[in-house]
């Protein structure tokens, strides 16, 4: 074991994750949590046409390889007149990805919480969209919560596939560090034990969130 290059290649690995994989997770698992958002409403809607458009959308994300939508975006579509660089496209194929795993999710906490908090809110007074938003969806995030740590935590590993469309990430700095040192083994491991510590983190964030989160709960 070279320990010398071990501790040379900490920081620039470390460093890869703070500024291109954490931040590549963010950013598309907020706009992620949007479109699900927007597709779970989609699902329950009465509107057969509306719920067969989330339908489809899920079907379609869930059933093609999230590889295979990023090779889509960064290199299929410049055929179409459509080029974009590698960040954005990074960023639209994990959202649209986060979109179409988490829109169940959320649609499944927001099914769980009884027909009665509606009916609460409307007899105040509330429109469908407020009581969603007041009473619904804050009672519906504690269930979602776990499933949806679990697809952010996915989702920061998942980074790494970033770098077939040259988007700088810490794997993508993981294979230069390796390719130059020729030492593959040993950056590999260190590049994975510092994903483990990343999503270490992440969890107990995660059971951080629960816990405020439980006020929210209908007893």
């Amino acid at each position: 074991m070279d320990w010398q290059l071990v501790a040379d290649s900490f920081w620039p690995l470390l460093k890869g994750g703070l500024i291109g994989t954490i931040p590549l997770a963010l950013v598309s698992f907020a706009i992620g949590l949007v479109l699900a958002l927007v597709v779970a409403l989609l699902r329950l809607s009465p509107n057969p046409v509306l719920s067969w458009v989330g339908r489809a959308y899920i079907s379609l994300i869930r059933g093609t390889p999230l590889l295979v939508q990023l090779f889509i975006i960064f290199y299929g579509l410049p055929e179409l007149g459509i080029r974009l660089e590698p960040w954005p496209s990074a960023i639209i194929a994990f959202s649209m990805n986060v979109g179409g795993y988490a829109a169940e999710v959320i649609r499944a906490a927001i099914l769980s919480v009884p027909k009665g908090q509606w009916e609460a809110g409307w007899t105040v007074g509330m429109s469908p969209i407020r009581t969603l938003g007041r009473i619904i969806l804050p009672q519906a995030a504690r269930v979602s919560v776990p499933p949806l740590s679990n697809t952010f935590i996915s989702l920061v590993k998942d980074t790494s596939l970033a770098t077939v469309i040259l988007v700088t990430e810490m794997f993508r700095k993981a294979q230069e560090i390796a390719a130059f040192s020729n030492e593959f083994m040993v950056i590999y491991t260190e590049a994975a034990l510092i994903y483990w510590l990343f999503c270490t983190v992440l969890a107990t964030g995660q059971n951080v969130i629960e816990k405020r989160l439980d006020r929210y709960v209908a007893h």
